[in-house]
């Protein structure tokens, strides 16, 4: 396989190093973005799964961190999002037809990471419903070391609705022939961050986060999703409920839950972090649903975490120090005040 340069998204401004982005091809057809950051004399590579509505360039700051600290990171752009296809003539709603074509992206870029001829150990490290995909990866056979999940998709917290009536819904809107329109309460057509002040967002506590997520929302709508179709909503909660039976994978794991989680199902996480014998459960006060993107003192703890995961406590693992000290040049320099921006969202 020879990847296929791909764009990749940086402001001017930025000090970080770009990714090397590419385009992959799933055996389905669908065409994928990847996006490499490499570090140098890498130790290992990340096998970064991002959540829904994501794109690579969202992560480029952690991504910085993790290169600092020795280790490769590779990304992707599900099918539906980002610059991958989008699949139905709806493109601004996350959709699927099956929640396993997933695996079908997982597999490409496992194969491209084995073309790149990335250093192994391999490790993943999942937020949202990159968790619930990453966990099915495991299942098949994910040739990784260990394991880390960020507020993992293992249950939606569709409070108020019961869950069988959302998965009622969901099918009765299929049956309509509207299964790919957007379900109720998922947020429309709209772009979260534009669309959501600050003070209200349910993903992180950091204004000079949110106010670059802002940023990039508004030089580069191409790359933004809102929200979810029927079909992917009752897609995902059946999902949820099938990863619920599976028995805990055989490796290391760090599993993260902020005190101010709103979108994923909080007892779904604490009931498999408590059946998995070899993982550890971090909890984060105050801690919203993205912790790579929240406040630097909960950053550094994930961070610090995760590394001890990878480097098992070893001399390598002083590179982190490094890494958090280098977190104010790899943030955008120009960031307004989030709380400012709201005002003219």
């Amino acid at each position: 396989m020879t990847p296929t340069s791909a764009p990749f998204h940086q402001f001017d401004d930025t000090t970080q190093r770009p990714a090397q982005a590419f385009w992959l091809r799933s055996d389905d057809d669908i065409r994928l973005r990847a996006a490499l950051w490499r570090a140098a004399d890498a130790a290992g590579t990340v096998l970064l799964f991002p959540g829904r509505t994501e794109y690579a360039e969202k992560y480029g700051p952690f991504a910085a961190r993790l290169t600092d600290a020795g280790l490769n990171v590779l990304t992707i752009d599900w099918r539906g999002q980002g610059l991958a296809d989008r699949l139905q003539d709806r493109h601004r709603l996350g959709h699927i037809d099956e929640f396993a074509q997933y695996q079908l992206d997982v597999l490409a870029m496992v194969e491209a990471a084995t073309a790149l001829d990335l250093p192994e150990p391999w490790h993943l490290l999942a937020h949202s419903m990159g968790g619930a995909i990453g966990l099915a990866a495991l299942e098949n056979g994910l040739p990784v070391s260990t394991a880390t999940f960020s507020a993992p998709m293992w249950g939606i917290n569709h409070a108020p609705i019961p869950q069988g009536f959302a998965l009622g819904l969901a099918g009765f809107a299929g049956r309509l022939g509207r299964g790919g329109r957007a379900a109720f309460g998922t947020g429309g057509e709209g772009t979260y961050v534009l669309d959501e002040p600050f003070r209200d967002n349910m993903l992180t506590g950091d204004a000079d986060s949110w106010a670059r997520l802002l940023r990039e929302a508004a030089a580069w709508p191409e790359l933004t999703l809102g929200g979810a179709s029927f079909r992917w909503v009752g897609e995902a909660l059946r999902e949820c409920r099938r990863l619920a039976t599976l028995p805990a994978p055989d490796l290391p794991a760090l599993i993260t839950l902020g005190s101010r989680e709103m979108i994923v199902s909080a007892p779904a996480i604490r009931k498999r972090a408590a059946e998995w014998p070899d993982a550890r459960l971090l909890d984060l006060p105050d801690g919203h649903h993205e912790v790579m993107m929240e406040r630097p003192e909960l950053q550094d703890r994930f961070l610090l975490a995760f590394l001890e995961l990878v480097y098992g406590g070893s001399a390598e693992a002083e590179s982190p120090a490094a890494s958090m000290e280098s977190r104010d040049s790899a943030t955008d320099p120009q960031l307004a005040d989030a709380e400012a921006m709201d005002s003219g969202a």
